[in-house]
């Protein structure tokens, strides 16, 4: 019961949404045309300022991650020994390891 009421309810406002569509004013003044100038051209110049400020950022910031380590095949070293720690040369490939004993890629 309450659902045929919701599809009542959705189906009466569906119909004054739809009779309701082409009774917009199409009728324009002059200070509508003017503001939408103005608009504009604050919409450009705002571009403008963010096209210089992106050009400014995108020489300060690398296209590489910091501290990134390289891809490595397999069977290439991996790891080096530095003591007590082990530390990274590069990475392995999908579907491999790097065996801390043998310190390659397997």
């Amino acid at each position: 019961m309450e659902s045929s009421a919701v599809l009542r309810g959705l189906l009466a406002f569906s119909l004054l949404v739809v009779s309701c569509h082409g009774q917009t004013s199409q009728e324009l003044s002059v200070e509508d045309l003017d503001g939408d100038r103005s608009e504009l051209a604050a919409d450009r110049d705002l571009v403008e300022a963010l096209d210089v400020l992106l050009g400014r950022m995108h020489n300060r910031i690398s296209t590489e991650k910091r501290g990134s380590i390289p891809l490595c095949g397999m069977g290439d070293r991996c790891a080096m020994k530095f003591g007590p720690r082990i530390g990274k040369l590069c990475d392995c490939g999908r579907g491999a390891n790097c065996n801390s004993y043998l310190l390659k890629c397997i």
